[in-house]
């Protein structure tokens, strides 16, 4: 027998390792890096400058001052997470829902900390979700989960979203469409960003929450279709209160009939460092999605979980998140201005772009005639000028009977400073004069 390698035969890739492809954010991150004098309103990270440095620096001194516990803290965890974390979060969640912990109707065991909130929306996944099931998200929607979906195989059907989020009627439409064609059987996941939405900064309005988890239930008559919740940006409102999750509407719903997975994050509001996620689940979901975890990591950092812990107990966290909110909402005011200033007269009632009241996004339609995708003459002119962006094509699912709109663009104002929020945008209309062709 032949001992000699063989490097020109391939391995054989698993089929799951064959349905994954490239995220969009590596390509436009690989971008911005090779081209240091651009402005980048395209990735969705955070404010660099409002980073709490100083502040973690004095929790980690704090946390390891006494080495027996400090040990403790940099051993092990458990899978589901930290037990105080948990109580914490639950209170956290009832509170932001106006509620106590009791009125709320959930246990701190239905708790589960991950690896930011990503890891949570993939193992949710993976615990629902088999090769051909049925995913309904929104469209456009938050395109990394739509690259979860398609490693798991599924198939995604989209709803319309408007300035109040996603359409009820809708919703309902799609999945009597589904249930006429003998198929409701693989719809395992109804998946909505309702605060902030990424892409679109828009959020799902208070009377739409209650009506959209009664069509969900309506169809879950025979197995029971995840609604899952995901409130990333929720605590980045810019004034006031935000509408209440629509977990709220399931408070009172009887032990094993909750059909709601509430998921937030540290990300966003504190920051992405500490990568510590969360979500409320429904009861039956917890061991399987534990024992899912146990397969990754046997649990998330217990340093960093001790970290936010501490935070929030101190009452840093709360401070931090009203230091992101109004920085968050001068950055946001900073970008509408400029949208206003520079493409406020191009092509009246076709150019647009969302007011959103949080997060980190605002969402730009441009008339139909200009391709901003990837391989359009917008995306090439706007690096000429020196400007980033997200083509608006990636944000939409591949749902077999949609096209895929060629005339969107997801704008970002996270990580650029107040002065570069307006250059980019100028640079951004200059290109889109640049390619128009009427």
């Amino acid at each position: 027998m032949n001992s000699e390698a063989h490097p020109s035969v391939p391995f054989v890739l698993s089929t799951r390792a064959g349905r994954t492809a490239d995220q969009p954010i590596g390509f436009l991150i690989a971008t911005a890096f090779a081209n240091p004098h651009i402005i980048s309103l395209a990735a969705g990270l955070v404010d660099y400058e409002t980073l709490p440095s100083p502040e973690t620096r004095e929790l980690m001194t704090e946390l390891l001052t006494d080495d027996a516990v400090g040990r403790a803290r940099l051993n092990y965890g458990t899978t589901l997470g930290l037990p105080g974390l948990r109580a914490a979060l639950l209170q956290h969640f009832a509170k932001l829902d106006g509620q106590t912990v009791g009125e709320f109707g959930a246990s701190a065991e239905q708790i589960v900390i991950t690896n930011g909130s990503q890891q949570l929306l993939a193992l949710l996944t993976e615990a629902l979700v088999d090769p051909g099931d049925i995913v309904i998200t929104g469209w456009p929607s938050y395109f990394v989960y739509t690259g979860v979906l398609m490693t798991a195989g599924a198939e995604v059907r989209c709803v319309d979203m408007d300035e109040d989020g996603m359409v009820p009627e809708k919703l309902e439409k799609l999945l009597a469409d589904i249930q006429s064609a003998g198929q409701l059987h693989r719809v395992k996941i109804v998946y909505i960003v309702d605060y902030h939405d990424n892409p679109t900064g828009t959020t799902l309005s208070e009377a739409r929450r209650p009506v959209i988890l009664r069509i969900v239930q309506k169809y879950s008559a025979n197995h029971r279709i995840l609604l899952l919740e995901d409130a990333a940006y929720r605590e980045l409102t810019f004034e006031g209160e935000p509408p209440r999750s629509i977990r709220r509407y399931e408070s009172n719903a009887e032990a094993g009939s909750h059909q709601v997975a509430l998921l937030q994050t540290f990300s966003k509001p504190f920051a992405p460092g500490f990568k510590v996620g969360y979500g409320l689940l429904p009861r039956e979901l917890v061991e399987k999605v534990g024992l899912l975890k146990d397969n990754l990591d046997f649990g998330t950092a217990n340093m960093s979980q001790h970290l936010v812990f501490r935070a929030m107990t101190s009452g840093l966290y709360d401070r931090h998140v009203q230091v992101l909110r109004r920085r968050y909402h001068e950055k946001a005011k900073c970008m509408l201005t400029a949208l206003n200033q520079h493409l406020g007269d191009f092509c009246a009632g076709e150019t647009h772009w969302t007011q959103p009241h949080g997060g980190l996004y605002v969402w730009l339609t441009l008339p139909e005639y200009i391709d901003t995708t990837r391989t359009g003459p917008l995306f090439e002119q706007a690096i000429r000028e020196g400007v980033l962006y997200v083509p608006g094509s990636y944000c939409y699912g591949p749902d077999p009977v949609r096209r895929i709109p060629r005339n969107t663009i997801r704008l970002s104002f996270g990580t650029a400073t107040l002065e570069h929020i307006p250059q980019g945008i100028e640079r951004l209309a200059k290109a889109i004069r640049k390619v128009d062709r009427r």
